[in-house]
């Protein structure tokens, strides 16, 4: 389905990450779940996600930042269905080349859902490069944000990364 297809493609791009993949890596493997997914559940008519996603990024590819927006906002799309937030969030990955910071900037530029946008291209973009490539200067300034529980947190989801690695369930394969 659309929905597991739109899923297991942030899911593998997260878990490549985490397991040490760059963005480009986490992509392919999005992809590839992506196909895996569409395979699942019920068939609804709508875009192939998988498809999707590699155009989104293909169509961005090498684009300055504002030819970039306008093409993700004009063709990807960036309404509330998948079919749109899901392959907008790869491209904007693809625009900003893996940078969290830059990728949560350009996705509040989109409009639309940009905050689901932005979740999605921020985390993905976080999960492969680290807390390190966050600009520290403005993550302090976010209100309400205990950094400790955000490393506990980061701490748990590779612990539990690593343990799906030793038992052999590599889901980002």
């Amino acid at each position: 389905s659309i929905a597991i297809a739109s899923a297991a493609a942030v899911a593998a791009a997260v878990s490549r990450g985490v397991a040490g993949g760059g963005w480009r890596d986490a992509s392919a493997s999005a992809v590839a779940a992506a196909r895996r997914g569409a395979t699942l559940g019920h068939w609804v008519t709508g875009g192939d996600i998988a498809a999707r996603i590699v155009w989104a990024q293909d169509i961005v590819h090498g684009k300055a930042i504002r030819d970039a927006i306008r093409l993700i906002t004009d063709l990807v799309g960036t309404g509330v269905a998948s079919q749109e937030s899901v392959p907008a969030a790869f491209a904007v990955l693809e625009v900003a080349r893996g940078d969290p910071w830059q990728a949560a900037v350009i996705s509040a530029n989109l409009g639309g859902d940009t905050d689901t946008i932005g979740a999605i291209a921020a985390g993905m973009a976080g999960a492969c490069s680290g807390f390190s490539r966050l600009p520290q200067q403005h993550i302090a300034r976010l209100v309400g944000l205990d950094m400790s529980e955000v490393r506990a947190l980061a701490a748990d989801l590779v612990a539990a990364r690593m343990a799906k690695i030793g038992s052999g369930k590599d889901a980002a394969e």
